[in-house]
């Protein structure tokens, strides 16, 4: 009998801290999903919840392949966007408690509403389906997608008929382009790889791969130092021409209350980074120094008038001097606007 009550004891002590360790989990993933929407600011510290700090020895985060013991939203750490981390609870006990999470971390200062008017209109041909798009004096270079349809093309704008132009494989579906020196970069969606073409007869000239880390080809500009790619992701990856293997750097992008991802058809102008972001009229101007959204294009009332399907959305930004050229895919015009 005696034996029985000793057991017994055991097993509700096991029963009261597994309870114990079920509300100190349920009130750090409370809180957790609490801040979600609300998000954290680079420097903002993490209020933990009473109850968990009062039954811990020590929390760390840990982010996958590194980890830290602070309780504040570290740059070294975070980036801008989610983070996705797993809390560890080494209780007083000595027990140790997991608890996944997802933080989010956006731009301290908000976005300023960017005004433009639009000064000028010109012809865009509605068969082209734009992924990438830059003006180089009066000469409009383009890259459009689609299996069986990709190429790139050149022609002066004002004009519609090609000045000249290479058709892709029909399985490759081309995606953003830029201009470096005498050569256009142009990125393929899934196939891993980019093809460099000679500027003025836009012959083929080589390919290039893409690194490892990066899923799939989406926008493509240049710095003057290094190209900036983006997949689909909330990133933006920074690459060495001489050496596309390798990335140089990564940023994450975010605004002031959400994150950003699709970020398509890249423009780099005047120490910016200006992205479309797919499916939504917008255009998003970057801090290529952390990722911040700093401002916004509100490019609804274009997008209504040239959008009639899934497909046909804003999609294409260059610069022509100080104003910006917009345009979409299967559009009919390319706008100029004079931002304010």
């Amino acid at each position: 009998m005696k034996k029985y009550i000793i057991l017994s004891a055991v097993a509700l002590m096991t029963l009261v801290s597994c309870n114990k360790d079920k509300e100190i989990l349920n009130s750090l993933n409370d809180y957790n999903i609490s801040m979600e929407s609300k998000g954290y600011h680079f420097g903002d510290k993490l209020n933990i919840p009473q109850e968990v700090l009062d039954n811990a020895e020590s929390i760390s985060i840990n982010f996958g392949d590194k980890e830290t013991n602070s309780l504040n939203i570290d740059p070294k750490y975070f980036t801008l966007g989610d983070n996705a981390v797993t809390f560890t609870i080494k209780k007083k006990s000595g027990d140790i408690l997991t608890q996944d999470a997802t933080i989010n971390v956006y731009a301290k200062n908000t976005e300023t509403n960017i005004a433009y008017d639009i000064v000028a209109e010109y012809p865009h041909d509605p068969k082209n389906f734009v992924q990438g798009f830059q003006l180089e004096g009066n000469t409009i270079y383009e890259s459009d997608g689609q299996h069986g349809s990709s190429q790139i093309l050149k022609y002066n704008l004002g004009t519609t008929t090609p000045i000249a132009a290479t058709p892709q494989p029909a399985d490759v579906f081309s995606e953003g382009s830029t201009i470096i020196g005498d050569k256009i970069y142009q990125l393929s969606w899934k196939n891993k790889k980019g093809f460099i073409y000679d500027k003025a007869s836009l012959k083929l000239i080589s390919e290039f791969p893409y690194p490892n880390e990066i899923g799939e080809g989406w926008g493509l500009t240049y710095d003057g130092q290094d190209l900036i790619l983006s997949d689909g992701t909330k990133s933006i990856y920074f690459i060495n021409p001489k050496d596309t293997s390798k990335i140089v750097r990564e940023i994450a992008i975010a605004g002031s209350t959400e994150t950003f991802d699709k970020l398509n058809e890249l423009e780099y102008h005047n120490g910016y980074i200006y992205a479309n972001v797919w499916m939504r009229p917008i255009i998003l101007k970057i801090n290529p120094k952390n990722g911040e959204v700093v401002g916004k294009f509100d490019f609804t009332n274009i997008a209504k008038e040239n959008t009639t399907g899934t497909d046909d959305v804003l999609n294409g930004i260059a610069f022509k001097g100080d104003n910006m050229l917009v345009t979409g895919k299967n559009w009919s015009k390319i706008y100029e606007v004079k931002i304010k």
